[in-house]
C-alpha cells in the first residue's frame, strides 16, 4: 500500500495511515489523487493486517479540495466530442469520481479523519463518508462547490443531512459560507476539537488504537450494520443484524473476548 504518487502510506499496528502528499498545492485532489484515494482504500478494505485507517493532510491543510485545473482539463477533453457523447464520458468520470470516495464508506475497517486547516470542498465529500471525524481548532470546512457554479456530487448532499440535520446542511451547501471548528463540533459533523494539528493527530491514533485492539469480526461487522440501518427500515436493519451475528456467534472472538476479562488481560484477535 505504498506505491502511490499523491499519497504516503504507512501500515503500523493495525493502523493504515493515509497522508494526503500535495502540500506544495493546498492537497488539492487532481485525477491521480482521486484515483489513489479509491485504490488505498480498496487495499485497505483487502488487507488482512490493516483494522483502522486514519486520513490526514500534510504541510498546513487537510485539503483544499478539487484542483480546479482538473476541471479543466476535463473541460478540455470533453470538448471536441460531440453533444450525446460528451455528456456520456462526463458521467463516467462522475461516477469514478463517485466510486473513489463511496470506496471511504465501502471499506469494512472504520476510517477516520484528522483535520486541519482547510477542509473544503471535495474534504466534505471525503469526511462526510469517514465513520468519525477529529478536528484542529484551526480547521476551517465549506460546501464550496456553489461558488463555482456546480452542485456537489460526490456524497455531500447525500452525506451530510444525515450527520447534521437537512436544515443546516442546506444552508451550508446553498451560501458556501465558512464555518470553523467549533461550529462543525456544534453541528455533531466532528467528533472533537483539539488544540492544534500534532493534538489532533495525537487523539486520532489513540481512538485508531484502541479500535485496533477490538475484535476485527465484530468491528466490521457493526460498520456494516450502522450503514445498511441508515438506509434501511428498523425492521429491516434487525433482520440483518441477526444474520450477521449468527455467523459471528460461531467465531473464537467471543470465546477469546470472554476469557481474556476473566483473566483481567488484553485480548489478542486474529485479523
Amino acid at each position: 500500500m505504498n506505491d502511490f504518487e499523491t499519497l504516503a502510506v504507512t501500515l503500523e499496528e493495525g493502523i493504515a495511515h493515509i497522508e494526503f502528499n500535495r502540500a506544495d498545492r493546498a492537497n488539492a485532489f487532481n485525477r491521480t489523487m482521486w484515483h489513489e484515494l479509491g485504490a488505498v482504500m480498496r487495499a485497505v478494505d483487502a488487507a488482512t493486517g490493516a483494522r483502522v485507517a486514519v486520513l490526514s493532510g500534510r504541510g498546513r491543510h487537510f485539503t483544499a479540495g478539487i484542483d480546479l485545473t482538473f476541471l479543466a482539463e476535463l473541460q478540455a477533453e470533453l470538448a471536441p466530442l460531440g453533444p450525446g457523447r460528451r455528456q456520456e464520458q462526463l458521467l463516467r468520470n462522475i461516477r469514478a469520481l463517485q466510486d473513489a470516495v463511496s470506496a471511504i464508506e465501502n471499506c469494512r475497517k472504520p476510517v477516520l479523519a484528522a483535520i486541519h486547516g482547510a477542509c473544503v470542498g471535495g474534504g466534505i465529500d471525503i469526511t462526510s463518508a469517514c465513520d468519525m471525524r477529529y478536528a484542529s481548532a484551526d480547521a476551517t470546512f465549506a460546501v464550496k462547490e456553489i461558488d463555482v457554479a456546480i452542485v456537489a456530487d460526490l456524497g455531500t448532499l447525500q452525506r451530510l443531512p444525515r450527520l447534521i440535520g437537512e436544515g443546516p446542511a442546506r444552508e451550508l451547501a446553498m451560501t458556501g459560507r465558512q464555518f470553523n471548528a467549533a461550529e462543525a463540533e456544534k453541528l455533531r459533523f466532528t467528533n472533537a476539537t483539539l488544540a492544534d494539528r500534532d493534538a489532533v493527530l495525537a487523539h486520532t491514533f489513540e481512538i485508531a488504537r484502541s479500535l485496533a485492539a477490538k475484535s476485527p469480526i465484530a468491528l466490521r461487522g457493526t460498520k456494516e450494520t450502522l450503514n445498511f440501518s441508515r438506509d434501511h427500515s428498523i425492521s429491516e436493519g434487525l433482520e440483518f443484524v441477526a444474520a450477521r451475528n449468527a455467523a459471528l456467534l460461531f467465531a473464537p472472538d467471543i470465546a477469546e473476548a470472554i476469557a481474556a476479562h476473566s483473566e483481567r488481560r488484553v485480548p489478542r484477535f486474529d485479523d
